[in-house]
Order: C-alpha cells, then sequence, then structure tokens
C-alpha cells in the first residue's frame, strides 16, 4: 500500500510510526511533514500542503489511503473533495467536521441530541457579549467560534478578564476572523479529560484515556498552549465515568451523527470535564488530539491501519481495539518563550537509545542535521507498569534530548 498522510506535528510523526508498522505499507507520503518523518521507516516528505494539489499528487502516484491529521484540511472539505474522485480518505465530511470547526454549530448539536454540556450563549454581537459579562456568573469561558489552534478558549475569572477577553477575540481579531463569532459558556470546576474514539458514522470505539496538560508552567499556571505533555490512561477516568460518557455524550453523539446523515468516517475526540455532578462535554475535535496521540497510539496494541480500514468499510461494530496494560506520559519539549516569540534554528541532537521515544513535532532536517523550527519541537514518551513509572522513564529520557533554550514542565503525569 502506498499513503498519503497529512500534516506536520507530532501526531503525524506517530501517526507515520504507528502506520509504518503494518507489513502491507510499502511508502508513506508525508505532506509537508517534519523533520522526525524526514527519517522514519517508510516515510518519504512532501512539501505540498494545496488541497487540489494533494488531489493531483494522490491521482499521480495511485495513493491507495490518505489519512488526514489536522483539522484545518477537514473543515475546508479535502475528504469530499477527494472522495468526488474516488480516492479513499479518513476523515469526517466538511458538514461533519463543523462539529469541530464551529464551536457554536457543536454546542448547538449537543443540546439537540442530548449531550450533556455546559450552559452557553452565543453572541454575533460585540456590544451584546458585554452586556451579558454584566450578568453572567464567573468564572464563565469565553471561546472563539473557529479554529484557534487551540488556543481560542479563555477562562475568565471576573468581569475585567471577560472584556479584555471578548475585545481581543472580537475588535482586535486576534485569531484571524475566527473569534468573530464567539461563545460564552458556564464554567465546569473539575479534572480534564480527553477521550479519542473511532467512527464509522454507525458505531464509534472509543480509546484509552488521556489527560493533556494545557498550560504552559508547572502546575497549570500561565496561559494555554496546544498542551504541554499527556498522561494515558487518565486516572479520574473510572469505570463509572465511562458509564456515564457513554450512556450521555458518545451514544447521543452517535444518535446526533446518524439523524444528521454526516458522512464521517474518521476519528472523534471528546473533550470533557469530569466535575462532582458527573461528566460534561467541553468540545468536539475531529481528529487526533496532539500530544494525545503520542501517549495512545504508544499503547495502543491492535493495528491502526486495520482499524481505519474497518471504519472505511462500515465495519466497526466488528472490531476490537485491544491495548498495552500499563501507562504511558508524553513530555512536550518547547521552544523557551511559548506560546509567545521564541528563537528557531538550533541543533537537536538526540541519543541513539532513546530515539525510539522521541516524537519530533516543529523541528526540521537540514543538511542532515535536525533544528528547532516551531514552539512545541517535540514529545518524549515514557512506558511503565504505572503512571509514575511511566513519569520516571520519560523524565530520566528528557537528559539525553538536547536544544539551545529547551523548556518543559516538570509535573506531566503529577495529579
Amino acid at each position: 500500500m502506498k499513503i498519503l498522510l497529512i500534516g506536520s506535528g507530532g501526531r503525524e510523526h506517530a501517526l507515520a510510526w504507528k502506520i509504518a508498522k503494518n507489513d502491507r505499507v510499502e511508502k508513506i507520503f508525508v505532506a509537508p511533514g517534519n523533520g522526525g518523518t524526514a527519517i522514519e521507516a517508510k516515510c518519504e516528505n512532501i512539501d505540498i500542503t494545496d488541497i487540489d494539489e494533494l488531489l493531483s499528487f494522490a491521482i499521480g502516484e495511485s495513493i491507495d489511503l490518505t489519512i488526514v491529521g489536522p483539522e484545518d484540511p477537514l473543515t475546508k472539505g479535502i475528504v469530499d473533495k477527494f472522495k468526488e474522485k474516488g480516492l479513499k480518505i479518513f476523515g469526517p465530511s466538511k458538514r461533519a467536521a463543523r462539529l469541530e470547526g464551529s464551536k457554536s454549530f457543536s454546542k448547538d448539536f449537543m443540546k439537540k441530541y442530548g449531550v450533556k454540556t455546559a450552559e452557553y450563549e452565543v453572541f454575533y454581537n460585540h456590544q451584546e457579549a458585554l452586556e451579558y459579562l454584566n450578568k453572567c456568573p464567573y468564572p464563565t469561558v469565553v471561546k472563539a467560534d473557529g479554529l484557534a489552534a487551540g488556543k481560542g478558549v479563555a477562562i475568565c475569572e471576573n468581569k475585567e478578564e471577560a472584556v479584555k477577553a471578548v475585545n481581543s477575540f472580537m475588535i482586535d481579531d486576534i485569531f484571524n476572523g475566527a473569534g468573530q463569532k464567539i461563545v460564552i459558556e458556564e464554567f465546569l470546576d473539575g479534572v480534564e479529560a480527553s477521550i479519542l474514539s473511532i467512527t464509522d458514522g454507525k458505531t464509534i470505539i472509543p480509546f484509552i484515556s488521556a489527560k493533556d496538560h494545557k498550560q504552559v508552567f508547572d502546575g497549570s499556571k500561565g496561559p494555554n498552549t496546544g498542551g504541554m505533555g499527556v498522561s494515558a490512561p487518565n486516572p479520574f477516568v473510572t469505570e463509572e465515568v465511562l458509564k456515564d460518557f457513554e450512556e450521555n455524550i458518545m451514544n447521543n453523539t452517535l444518535q446526533g451523527i446518524r439523524e444528521e446523515g454526516f458522512d464521517f468516517k474518521g476519528i472523534i475526540f471528546f473533550g470533557l470535564m469530569i466535575t462532582k455532578k458527573g461528566s460534561y462535554l467541553l468540545e468536539y475535535n475531529v481528529r487526533m488530539g496532539d500530544p494525545e496521540t503520542q501517549s495512545v497510539l504508544n499503547l495502543m496494541e491492535s493495528d491502526l491501519l486495520e482499524l481505519i480500514e474497518s471504519a472505511l468499510n462500515e465495519d466497526l461494530e466488528n472490531a476490537e481495539v485491544k491495548w498495552n496494560t500499563g501507562a504511558c506520559v508524553n513530555v512536550v519539549l518547547a521552544s523557551k518563550g511559548y506560546p509567545g516569540s521564541f528563537v528557531k534554528g538550533y541543533e537537536i541532537t538526540v541519543d541513539n537509545e532513546v530515539k525510539d521515544k522521541v516524537f519530533i513535532a516543529g523541528a526540521k532536517l537540514e543538511d542532515g542535521v535536525l533544528k528547532t523550527n516551531g514552539g512545541r519541537v517535540l514529545s518524549v514518551v515514557g512506558i511503565g507498569k504505572t503512571v509514575e513509572e511511566a513519569r520516571e522513564d520519560a523524565y530520566k529520557s528528557i537528559e539525553k534530548v538536547n536544544f539551545k533554550e529547551k523548556y518543559y514542565r516538570s509535573d506531566i503525569g503529577l495529579v
């Protein structure tokens, strides 16, 4: 098989690594890829990001299957375009991808199908949003409606912070249009959990749970990032929580997907808040999370490609996902200054003994040398019988990965 994998992050490096394990896979073209996929087994980076150019490449190279990593091409309709040409592609249609592409659309969908979620209001008008801030309870949550690279959420402790968030989203337009419409919703106090799942539109199979650490500094302080690390499984996702999730969130979501007639053969990611009153859905993503993917795929015993094929064949009801016992902790190494300004171009050295534990994200291969090229540079994973063992393994390995101005949280995996 020849595979086209779209994306350039740590998620895509992990997907390429996992898919390459299947003996039927001969070649994986990664578009545009990164410094990790450049040297991963069976992989070749191709410098294409335009959807029409990717379509031409897939036709010209007789690609057997395309797998879409990030949300942006999904919300722009890449799946619809590929299917129109009779090509196999894994991911939701443009219409179904609105579950991630529009916060207001997804919240209305949740409400319509009885998916347990926080109370909310949608605002198109800046003045009306400011007026609402006079009467809403605090803390409150302000969300950009559109895609904002995982950074479009502000938890506001008081009216002053909320006004600042609304102004920066709607007036200053810090998310280039994504915040022109906003959602203001009830603040839920609890513990977050990520549950990645696979669906064929008729069945949803949840993967092992994960705990993401979004904020940049230890103790979950500082600004939100795309994610600074993950532990899996999430110790807060008990059997009771999982049952509540399946009954009040997952099954109702599936009902909605069916009744809306969504063409959805792909990944659906549930971002949960576990509270004293039960589990609530914060958001949907319609693709694998990053850095959750690096942890979850390290624990997956099943063949990912075979699972994807089952989804495309609408046969997930007969599929089973097997998991290795134990835990995985994934720590993100970032450029100092992220998520603000930072310097690129520093050489990265990785000791041979830990190479299989490193997933590259914001780094490129330049004349055979790996160099930093982004905010979140790479992930280092640790495996163990427990989260504590996995955590120890990850932090030991980090000592053998170096670049100038390396920054990471020291508390990933500590609950």
